[in-house]
């Protein structure tokens, strides 16, 4: 991607606090011009709230950011006129057509009269909406208004896009569809921040990941690098009952040859030779008079370096303070 040597987006020590609960604790963020970055997490982990702050919609309790050099608590209105947020709540109005909704979004941000028409049009195209331009909004599927929302984003050509969890509840298709959309606009030189729960959408679209879980970056990467951490490949096994996958936690963390996670009767052993790893942990869980009932090694993936680093999959709920700050902001 070009431009990479100028930052888009950044933001130090931000902190948000909810009577008790710290929403985000210190985090720090770098998006360089013309990239994506994938913010990583479950929920409750502080995504939203990020992204809301940059976007100037909440202010921050510690901290800075700067959205294309430009101070968002300082002068939010500079920063709203380059910037798109679309989420994963679809903000377009259900009584208006499609056309309507994009028209009333170009005279909100000022677009010059006689281009706010054809701009519409234009995207209405783009986002294979033109058939049903001139139906209202609630008529439209799932996917269709999240098109329409992110379009409406889109109006007033927004070098910066932060996208919210916008595929969402989506299918597949709908969801496939919106990511070709974002590589287009990331093809064009648009910046996009994009927080999401799918490991796979992170691992397609991102040119850097950002993991964070309770308001704090766990760590930072490419999903190649991320994917490092773990070693080449995990080994997989399932034990017959909980009693004997914990035995057998005990046995693999004492050959010390990889990290060691554990989920019932699962069992995963991350190693950077996976065959050999295989091949001693199965010799080491005889010695100790366990037998798997299964056992496979594979290439990690990034729900493996979530699961490392936080004990949980990225896709489970984060804890119940967690999603209660960041329902807070929704």
């Amino acid at each position: 991607m070009g431009g990479q040597g100028t930052l888009a987006i950044e933001a130090r020590g931000l902190v948000k606090t909810y009577e008790e609960v710290r929403a985000l604790d210190g985090v720090d963020l770098a998006v360089p011009a013309g990239t994506v970055l994938g913010l990583l997490g479950p929920n409750g982990a502080g995504k939203t709230t990020a992204v809301r702050i940059l976007a100037t919609v909440l202010n921050a309790d510690g901290g800075e950011a700067r959205v294309l050099g430009i101070d968002v608590a300082a002068h939010p209105d500079v920063v709203r006129a380059r910037i798109g947020l679309a989420g994963q709540f679809a903000a377009v109005d259900g009584n208006l057509t499609g056309r309507e909704n994009l028209i009333l979004i170009g005279a909100l941000t000022h677009l010059p009269r006689k281009e706010i028409r054809p701009r519409a049009d234009e995207l209405l195209e783009r986002f294979d909406l033109a058939d049903a331009a001139d139906r209202t909004a609630r008529t439209y599927s799932g996917g269709m208004r999240r098109r329409l929302d992110l379009a409406a984003a889109l109006v007033h050509r927004p070098p910066v896009l932060f996208l919210d969890e916008p595929t969402t509840g989506l299918d597949p298709q709908s969801r496939n569809d919106l990511w070709d959309v974002v590589r287009g606009l990331v093809a064009d030189g648009t910046t996009v921040l994009l927080t999401t729960q799918y490991l796979e959408e992170a691992d397609l679209l991102a040119d850097r990941i950002v993991v964070i879980d309770r308001g704090t970056v766990l760590v930072e990467g490419t999903s190649a690098e991320l994917k490092r951490r773990l070693g080449a490949t995990v080994v997989e096994l399932s034990m017959p009952d909980e009693g004997q996958a914990a035995a057998a936690v005990g046995v693999l963390e004492g050959l010390d040859i990889g990290a060691v996670t554990r989920e019932g009767v699962g069992v995963r052993l991350s190693a950077s030779d996976g065959t050999r790893a295989l091949v001693a942990t199965v010799r080491a869980l005889d010695g100790a008079g366990l037998e798997p009932a299964t056992a496979a090694v594979r290439e990690p993936s990034l729900d493996d370096v979530f699961l490392t680093l936080t004990g949980r999959h990225a896709h489970q709920e984060g804890a119940e303070a967690g999603d209660a700050r960041e329902e807070a902001v929704r």
